[in-house]
Order: C-alpha cells, then sequence, then structure tokens
C-alpha cells in the first residue's frame, strides 16, 4: 500500500542532505512544493520548487488545490494536492519536505501519513549551518532561529519519530530504515 511520508524540520536542520541521501535507497516519489520566496541561486523552477507570485498562489488556495500551505517567514509555501492523489492512487510512496504548519494540516486530514521531524543537535549547530550557506540574509537567518522553538516544543505531540541530525550518514539511514518498515 502506498503512504504519504511527511519529513519536517527547522530551516537548517538538514532536511534536503538527508532526502538527497534516500534517493536510491528508498522507493518514494518526491513532492514538488509551490512557493513565492525567490529561488536560490541553485535551484530550479519545477525540480527544487515551483515558483511562482502570490497571486498564482492565492488562486490555488481558493481553489482548493493544494493538500497544506502554510505562511513562512512571509512568503506562501505549499503543496498540490492533485499530483499526490495520483501518485498514492498508482501505489506509489509520496514523500513531502515541508514546514510544520503544513505539517499539522496533512496530520489533521491523512491521520495515515508517516510524519518525521528532523531536529538540529543544537541551536549553535543549526545558526552555523544557517550562515554556511551563505544565501541566507542575517534578517532571514534571525526570523529562522527565532521560530526554531516553537517547532520543535510542538514536534513531540505532531510526529511520529523524531531524527536528531547530528552526522548526516546515520541520520538519513534513521530515515531510511523508518520508511522501509513504515511502507
Amino acid at each position: 500500500m502506498a503512504r504519504l511520508i511527511v519529513v519536517s524540520g527547522p530551516s537548517g536542520s538538514g532536511k534536503s542532505s538527508i532526502l538527497k541521501g534516500l534517493q536510491g535507497e528508498v522507493d518514494f516519489e518526491f513532492s514538488v512544493s509551490a512557493t513565492t520566496r525567490d529561488p536560490r541561486p541553485d535551484e530550479v523552477h519545477g525540480v527544487d520548487y515551483l515558483f511562482m507570485d502570490s497571486q498564482e498562489f492565492e488562486e490555488l488556495i481558493l481553489g482548493g488545490d493544494l493538500l497544506e500551505w502554510a505562511i513562512y517567514n512571509d512568503n506562501y509555501y505549499g503543496t498540490p494536492a492533485e499530483p499526490i492523489e495520483e501518485a498514492l492512487f498508482d501505489g506509489r510512496n509520496v514523500l513531502l519536505d515541508i514546514e510544520i504548519q503544513g505539517a499539522r494540516q496533512v496530520r489533521n486530514s491523512r491521520p495515515d501519513a508517516l510524519m518525521i521531524f528532523i531536529e538540529p543537535p543544537s541551536m549553535e549547530e543549526l545558526e552555523r549551518r544557517l550562515r554556511k550557506r551563505g544565501d541566507t540574509s542575517e534578517s532571514d537567518i534571525e526570523a529562522r532561529l527565532g521560530i526554531v522553538a516553537s517547532q520543535m516544543k510542538e514536534a513531540s505531540e505532531l510526529f511520529d519519530h523524531t531524527v536528531v541530525n547530528e552526522d548526516l550518514d546515520v541520520a538519513t539511514k534513521e530515515v531510511a530504515n523508518l520508511i522501509i518498515a513504515n511502507t
């Protein structure tokens, strides 16, 4: 049976790196989220995100075309529902990399989803990772760090599993094992 898999965690926790490591190790289709934020230099429309303006995104909301959506750090993020439903109907596992607000919506609408939270080993390490990216402004770093405490507080109640990403290879293997055991 196909399963919806949700991976979430604070910005800089290593979600994207873990998910890249899972490719080829675990059978899933990666969901491409929509966002109104500007693309980072290495991001490709339709591969990393569906980049759109606020008006386009709001039309998706009004049309009920999103599985989940949230405003994070003054930008919209969301998951178009149709590709998810088609993949699940066809028997393919689907993995979502989404913010905690969206994860909350998925938990409410799809209680059968496998929910995995990626946690940084410490706030200091999280801040170091955000600064190391080199593509995040100081105000954006501060805003993202300010959100982390509430995310981590809610995670224990909302998610089925928490993986601390202290070592990328170990965390990737742990997430892979959770997916394999639960799909």
